[in-house]
């Protein structure tokens, strides 16, 4: 294959191209192209000075009386420092022996005796149910909410028995029936 030298062109720029390049380039660059408005004509610039009002002559014999009251704040942060020293309260007196104060009445509603019978049986059953499914946590390892659970289900318990012992029965299966809710979560799943 023979290679022809003049139809092979050549990317190569001449000296004579470079330097119009460079020439049109400096043009653009410097700004000649265009005309650019000075910023501020210095020839309009006066040295003026500023205007000074001239002082008033006014004399004051006695300055003027500026009636006010004087009021105490009480401080609203205490400052850091040490804690405040506790309050202890004193002894009392030794004196007549304290009488026992009779236990303050109960007031429950009167129920027939179906429903004193029914609410009986329902307490029964609930303390029951309450107790064995307190019995499935026995040996268990429980955690912190498991035992504040377990812990409450024992006062609703330790409540009913008291309400049952002072004839409260509506009280009692009520406290009763909250023991046995809160024991199903112990209770295995059928």
């Amino acid at each position: 294959m023979q290679i022809i030298p003049a139809l092979i062109h050549t990317n190569e720029l001449s000296p004579k191209k470079f330097l119009l390049l460079a020439c049109v380039c400096a043009l653009v660059c410097g700004g000649c192209l265009e005309r650019k408005r000075p910023s501020f004509p210095v020839n309009r610039l006066a040295m003026n000075h500023p205007i000074v009002p001239q002082p008033l002559e006014i004399s004051l014999t006695e300055p003027p009386d500026i009636p006010f009251e004087v009021e105490l704040v009480p401080r609203l942060v205490a400052p850091r420092g040490t804690p405040a020293r506790p309050r202890v309260a004193a002894a009392p007196a030794p004196g007549p022996a304290a009488v026992e104060k009779p236990r303050e009445p109960i007031i429950a509603p009167e129920l027939s005796d179906e429903q004193l019978s029914a609410a009986k049986s329902e307490t029964q059953q609930s303390l029951i149910v309450a107790e064995r499914n307190l019995g499935l946590t026995q040996g268990k390892t429980l955690d912190t909410g498991q035992q504040d659970l377990v812990s409450k289900i024992r006062g609703f318990l330790d409540s009913a028995r008291e309400a049952m012992k002072n004839n409260d029965w509506q009280r009692a299966r009520s406290q009763a029936k909250k023991a046995e809710v809160l024991s199903k979560e112990f209770a295995p799943n059928p």
